[in-house]
């Protein structure tokens, strides 16, 4: 009963990593924004030194605890940001993954003539880190938590110029089913969220994307687009208790895009 008068969204005192802001257009930044919203103490990461003066101001408005920086490519800078997480809180409720990449000349050509390298890159930076993130993050979630990761709808079918990071994304979220799983009977969750097509930096490596963004507008059966803010509203709801008994899926917040042929 104590539980019911409680906000729906409440997550006071929980302790989240958000990994995956570049600015403030980021989806990763709406999410951020939508947990601090709903009280939760926050850390976050930056790729690297160049990035990080478009990062540091995000975070400072928004209250965040401490900034660190994680490129999953450099070896022991991910087991570093987790040791981090121990030292300056002991555990973690929540996790935000929400990077990705491929090479240039792999995303911008066929996904048959995609390097075995560069398949391999996409595929670890992408997918795997969220593995990895999820190995980390398990013996410091002792009292159950949740895991998310960010996916688009070209997973599940061709959409022209996303190429690559189409087969990329589907092992995402094959990935995260399988997470949930295994890790279910720890009491930890874990959800793939599917936005629509949303003007971020990471999207404007995709041929012709302002035309994804057009098509969306016009075509979506809520008749708008989606912005970071709803994504963010989604990841806060889902990390939070109100959505403790859910696990395992992959969410589209696009306006309803995805019901469309």
């Amino acid at each position: 009963m104590d539980r019911l008068m409680k906000p729906l969204v409440d997550l006071a005192g929980k302790r989240g990593l958000v990994v995956g802001i570049a600015n403030e257009s980021s989806i990763a930044a709406g999410c951020a924004a939508a947990f601090a919203q709903c009280g939760a103490r926050l850390a976050a990461t930056y790729l690297n030194e160049t990035s990080k003066p478009y990062v540091a101001p995000v975070v400072e408005r928004l209250g965040v605890e401490w900034l660190a920086p994680c490129d999953v490519r450099e070896p022991g800078q991910l087991e570093a940001l987790f040791e981090r997480v121990k030292a300056e809180w002991g555990g973690l409720d929540f996790l935000l993954h929400s990077i990705a990449f491929a090479p240039r000349e792999d995303l911008h050509g066929r996904v048959v003539d995609c390097s075995a390298d560069g398949f391999a890159l996409a595929m670890d930076v992408s997918c795997h880190s969220f593995l990895r993130m999820a190995k980390l993050a398990e013996p410091l979630m002792g009292d159950g938590g949740c895991l998310l990761c960010v996916t688009f709808y070209g997973s599940e079918r061709v959409v022209e110029n996303y190429n690559l990071m189409g087969p990329v994304k589907a092992a995402l979220e094959s990935a995260t089913r399988y997470v949930a799983a295994e890790l279910g009977p720890k009491g930890i969750r874990a959800h793939a969220i599917s936005p629509g097509p949303i003007a971020t930096r990471a999207a404007s490596g995709i041929e012709r994307f302002d035309e994804l963004l057009e098509k969306a507008a016009a075509t979506a059966p809520a008749g708008q687009r989606v912005d970071i803010a709803d994504v963010g509203a989604l990841a806060a709801f889902l990390v939070s208790d109100a959505a403790r008994r859910i696990t395992g899926t992959i969410i589209p917040v696009d306006g309803g895009q995805h019901l469309l042929a």
